[in-house]
């Protein structure tokens, strides 16, 4: 009986090449398990960040100095005091932090792409108009916040900046990490230094939209808030720094949003935190932890393509007139709805489909 069943398991298996095929199999099949995972943990990370970490922090460190600890939340405090510019003077970028291994397993769950269409001039400064905002800009933080998606080689000799929301860098420890990536605040100080006073091959990315356009962000809807947008190009006037327009195709795809409709309760909520912090509160869902099926924090797994436009040159104003302003700004909104009518059909969208400019 012994015998038998020795030889039914061999005969199961089949011969030795076979169990060495079944178990490269089996090897590579719980790689991709272990790889999937560790894709979830990355953006779940991620996630937590955005949502939790600034307020998280801000009550850890509140909590500490009314322990025996409270030394070092003092001396952090000191430390935040003497530092507290420095988000403001192009911020404190760690390629070590830019170059974890976590933001390639961030980029591999959409995935996320980086698509370059034209060279930069290391000479010239930059300042990218990212479109649209989507509910976290994804795509602008894993293209322009980390090395996943090649940026630095795709743009050699150009420091990417993603400008984001100065009240960040008002909390603790949060300030920190987000400048390690090169963030910083979206405000006049930041950008004016960076732009001045930073040398040249520096590109400012400016999520245009902002709070507005997140609030409109839906899948299967491509709009942009950009027609009452000028400030970027004012400043790009008066540096003389080069705009470049930016699509990112996907981005309104990973995440629904319940959108209230203009003269609702829930708009008028929306906007008026809007207009007095700065962010619009959105209500979204994802996907779950355990299951797509399910409702979560997690964006859906779809894939992000964010495509950098051709520079468009323009000339150093000191004080450009609103002319000037208005003269600049439709030849960068002609420049994006090109853009999107170029390569609208390579990343899935029908031919007939018309970006929307409010």
């Amino acid at each position: 009986c012994k015998c038998n069943f020795i030889s039914f398991i061999f005969l199961s298996l089949g011969t030795g090449s076979n169990i060495l095929s079944s178990l490269h199999d089996l090897f590579w099949l719980l790689k991709s398990k272990v790889e999937k995972q560790l894709q979830i943990i990355s953006v779940l990370q991620w996630v937590l960040t955005f949502l939790v970490m600034g307020i998280a922090c801000t009550l850890i460190l509140m909590y500490i100095l009314c322990t025996d600890c409270w030394v070092i939340a003092a001396l952090y405090l000191a430390w935040l005091v003497f530092d507290w510019n420095t988000p403001k003077k192009g911020g404190r970028r760690s390629q070590w932090v830019r170059n974890w291994a976590i933001w390639r397993y961030f980029r591999d769950y959409f995935p996320i792409r980086l698509v370059k269409t034209h060279n930069l001039l290391t000479t010239r400064n930059y300042i990218f108009g990212y479109h649209p905002h989507g509910i976290m800009g994804l795509g602008a933080f894993c293209n322009f916040s980390t090395e996943a998606t090649g940026v630095s080689q795709k743009f050699p000799g150009i420091r990417p900046y993603l400008a984001t929301l100065a009240g960040n860098f008002r909390m603790p420890i949060l300030r920190d990490y987000l400048m390690s990536g090169g963030i910083c605040p979206v405000n006049r100080d930041s950008i004016d230094y960076i732009l001045s006073k930073n040398g040249s091959g520096n590109a400012i990315i400016i999520v245009v939209g902002g709070a507005a356009e997140s609030l409109n962000c839906t899948p299967g809807k491509n709009s942009v808030t950009l027609k009452n947008r000028k400030g970027f190009v004012k400043l790009a006037l008066r540096h003389g720094a080069d705009l470049v327009p930016v699509y990112s195709f996907g981005e309104n795809e990973v995440y629904k949003q319940v959108i209230f409709e203009e003269g609702s309760w829930g708009r008028w909520v929306q906007k008026k935190f809007q207009k007095h912090i700065g962010f619009a509160p959105c209500i979204f869902h994802g996907r779950g932890l355990f299951s797509s099926n399910t409702w979560g924090l997690l964006p859906y797994s779809k894939p992000i393509t964010t495509v950098v436009g051709e520079p468009i040159t323009i000339p150093k104003i000191d004080n450009p007139s609103q002319k000037d302003v208005d003269f600049y700004h439709s030849i960068y909104v002609d420049s994006l709805i090109k853009l999107f009518d170029k390569y609208k059909s390579r990343f899935g969208l029908p031919e007939t489909e018309v970006l929307e400019v409010n």
